[in-house]
């Protein structure tokens, strides 16, 4: 991707996690080859940073009694209208696009995406310090692995090939998600470390959302919505280090070579 082919709002939406995986992708990609733009995105991401710890605790605040108190009286129309207006451009300058609220989203949003990295990161944590039993169903059983866990969660899932990235398949294991059955794919490298994938329905059919990256205790993912299908690909690895193994893992998801 050249230079000229992502604008500044595209890279706003970018850090703001609103781009669709597909255009995440492209944008990583011209982010890998433009070091200004990497240097300026790393900068965004920064700030968001500040302005969370900045600002968050007074967003989240309770109105003041007084001031809830007029605006709820019919007589105080002018006043309820300035009240409004100055929140919203308090808001907008204090957080402006560089700052959206992706760490917290609406309680609406489709599979509660927020707590989906979360649900992740606590499978990853729980099966793979496993030595005997990690999975249910081993490698050499692929395809009954595959068809079993398609068949429990009502979608054709197919396990992503690792291996030029350095990473084989140890197997998988059904488990519960939030709203049904979910499924966990295992992998693992020549020295142990291992990376999971969770996979989960998305009964609102959200059709995609964003691809975005969390980091909680030690465990980095990334995940996604495409369609009825939840994604998440976590491992003890850096985001970098993490993140061309999540491309691949998405593109063969899609049908994408």
């Amino acid at each position: 991707m050249n230079k000229e082919h992502v604008s500044k709002d595209q890279l706003h939406a970018y850090v703001d996690g609103q781009l669709s995986a597909a255009d995440a992708m492209r944008v990583t990609a011209h982010l890998a080859v433009d070091a200004d733009d990497e240097a300026t995105v790393e900068a965004w991401r920064d700030q968001k940073i500040l302005l969370h710890a900045a600002y968050d605790r007074q967003l989240d605040a309770a109105i003041p009694h007084a001031i809830a108190t007029r605006l709820k009286s019919p007589s105080n129309q002018p006043f309820r209208r300035a009240a409004i207006a100055a929140a919203w451009l308090a808001a907008g300058i204090g957080i402006g696009i560089i700052a959206d609220r992706q760490l917290a989203a609406p309680s609406d949003a489709p599979l509660a995406l927020a707590s989906l990295p979360q649900r992740a990161a606590i499978a990853h944590a729980v099966f793979t310090p496993e030595v005997r039993h990690p999975v249910e169903v081993g490698a050499d059983q692929e395809a009954h692995l595959t068809a079993w866990l398609s068949k429990r969660l009502g979608h054709t899932l197919r396990a992503p090939k690792l291996a030029v990235e350095g990473f084989h398949l140890v197997g998988g294991r059904l488990i519960t998600a939030d709203n049904g059955p979910g499924a966990l794919l295992m992998y693992e490298d020549g020295g142990g470390q291992r990376l999971t994938l969770y996979v989960c329905a998305d009964n609102q059919d959200s059709g995609a959302t964003a691809f975005r990256f969390a980091h909680q205790d030690g465990v980095s993912t990334f995940y996604w919505i495409d369609g009825r299908q939840a994604y998440a690909l976590s491992g003890k690895l850096t985001r970098d280090a993490l993140l061309p193994i999540a491309s691949t893992v998405y593109r063969q998801l899609n049908g994408d070579s």
